[in-house]
């Protein structure tokens, strides 16, 4: 039976390729959306997951990881006093305004860290050193933002929120969907675009004799002839805003005992390990925002369209060998032969949409995580789940072309 199988499978080529189109279409679209869930999810924590610290120390009324409120310098320094902290350094997690060279502005995340620290430092550096972010203003930026940021590389100049800032490295990989552009500096720079308030001007028109003016504000700042920030940063101070503590415990210290301490210590705070911080970060994209709902639904969607093609070109094959199946069962062959004829075309339309699909969608995760710097998480989890859901698409797509075969009137042989 398995040659009647391949046979009415190929016979037409152009109604196989119309199935196995449809079948690739499910997979890919199946495969994609999921992986970019995945990705999603993931990558709204990569700032976690790039840190060597064992407790994060946050605001109590934190929600994720640009939705908190600020602590005091001087925490740090009652965090570093607690029995059981290795080490405790701060971290700077600020939205700002930058400001490319062609005068447009975008939304930017400033993550400001220690460039001698242990616990945090811009990874996956491809150009440049971090012992770069100790230059007055200087950045870094990933390779795959440059074009959405509209500079070149190392050395070009913009302005975050009015003060000159240069690009003095590129990262690769450190882009999550989630957020906003990520542009590492060190402390002090991060400090400073920080704090810049808005400039107000007056701008006053005449018109029809009368005197109209109103404030205008920008970021705007004061400069010198070359257009260079005269004034260096200046190292913070106790009252300066940080956004979160980073904290490494003392060898065969245990965890949950230390951020009780620290709870206890510092007033206002919430402390999570790692593991913890990232998972409350996940579980808010993925559980209180649409964004989950809407990629499964896409999923969804491509599910019930291969079914529906793959079940039309069954149909389509069993009515046109229907004396053959009226054939078989003239001579006595039962059901489940028949059966079994239609599942294994099932199972080849499977297979052979499954392959080509699944190597598409690689491709197209490789190819956006090199140019878009956008994460489309694959797992061999998902490719065998994938596979599997494929087999019963294909699978529950034939019952309907098995029910025509249940039908079949074997006398159908003998007419004209």
């Amino acid at each position: 039976m398995a040659s009647i199988a391949r046979k009415n499978l190929i016979e037409d080529i152009p109604r196989f390729l119309a199935a196995q189109a449809g079948i690739m279409f499910a997979v890919s679209l199946v495969t994609i959306q999921n992986g970019i869930l995945n990705g999603f999810v993931r990558s709204s924590s990569l700032l976690i997951d790039n840190s060597s610290a064992d407790i994060w120390i946050t605001s109590k009324d934190m929600v994720h990881l640009n939705l908190t409120m600020p602590m005091a310098l001087e925490q740090l320094n009652q965090a570093r006093d607690v029995p059981g902290v290795q080490r405790a350094e701060p971290l700077i997690f600020q939205g700002a305004r930058w400001r490319d060279p062609t005068d447009q502005i975008q939304a930017i995340n400033l993550v400001g860290s220690d460039p001698d620290g242990k616990l945090f430092a811009p990874w996956n550096i491809i150009e440049g050193d971090r012992q770069a972010l100790k230059e007055p203003y200087g950045v870094m930026v990933d390779e795959s933002n440059l074009e959405s940021l509209r500079v070149n590389g190392i050395g070009d100049k913009v302005t975050i929120s009015g003060l000159e800032a240069r690009i003095v490295g590129l990262t690769r990989g450190t882009q999550p969907i989630v957020n906003s552009v990520f542009v590492f500096t060190s402390l002090k720079n991060a400090n400073a675009y920080a704090s810049v308030p808005l400039q107000t001007r007056t701008r006053c028109t005449l018109e029809n004799g009368d005197l109209n003016c109103i404030n205008i504000f920008d970021d705007s700042s004061d400069r010198s002839e070359e257009g260079v920030v005269s004034a260096a940063p200046k190292p913070l101070t106790l009252a300066d805003p940080i956004h979160y503590i980073l904290v490494k415990a003392e060898p065969g210290q245990d965890l949950q005992a230390l951020k009780t301490q620290l709870e206890a210590t510092l007033p206002g705070i919430t402390a999570y390990t790692r593991e913890e911080l990232a998972k409350k970060i996940q579980d808010f994209w993925q559980k209180r925002t649409g964004v989950g709902f809407v990629l499964s639904l896409g999923a969804v969607v491509g599910i019930f369209v291969g079914m529906i093609v793959v079940a039309q070109i069954l149909y389509a094959s069993v009515a046109d060998h229907i004396k053959e199946f009226g054939t078989l069962k003239a001579m006595g062959a039962p059901d489940r032969v028949l059966y079994s004829v239609i599942l294994e075309q099932a199972f080849w339309m499977a297979i052979l949409g499954y392959v080509p699909g699944i190597a598409l969608c690689f491709g197209v995760a490789s190819w956006a995580s090199a140019t878009q710097g956008i994460l489309i998480l694959i797992t061999p989890v998902s490719t065998v789940g994938v596979f599997f859901l494929t087999l019963v698409m294909c699978g529950g797509s034939a019952f309907f072309a098995i029910q025509k075969v249940t039908r079949v009137d074997p006398a159908i042989v003998f007419k004209a």
